[in-house]
């Protein structure tokens, strides 16, 4: 009797084994789906951030083209202006000595 109850607890550890093995195998499975997984998502995050960071450099030499447009425009205006002021300066200081030169 001995044998035949050693016999089944030796076959149902068996089976336990097996399906452990079968248990190992599909959490193996598993992680080697999730690492293939986080491999696609590192891949795609990491072109995603490059496309990010081109689209960002053309957006600031974009934006720094019209800032520089703007300062030669304000620099411009700011020289006439002021030199029309200094003529206007110099017209009111020396209007009576035009007035006299044009009569």
């Amino acid at each position: 009797m001995a044998t035949s109850a050693l016999v089944e607890r030796v076959s149902v550890l068996e089976t336990k084994l097996e399906n452990t093995n079968e248990k190992i195998d599909d959490l193996k499975s598993d992680v080697k789906e999730v690492h293939d997984c986080l491999d696609r998502t590192g891949e795609s995050l990491h072109q995603v951030l490059k496309d990010m960071s081109e689209n960002s450099s053309l957006a600031h030499n974009e934006l720094a083209k019209k800032i520089s447009e703007l300062e030669k425009f304000k620099t411009k205006w700011t020289y006439l202006i002021m030199g029309g002021i200094a003529v206007m300066g110099w017209i009111g200081g020396h209007a009576t000595a035009l007035s006299n030169f044009i009569k």
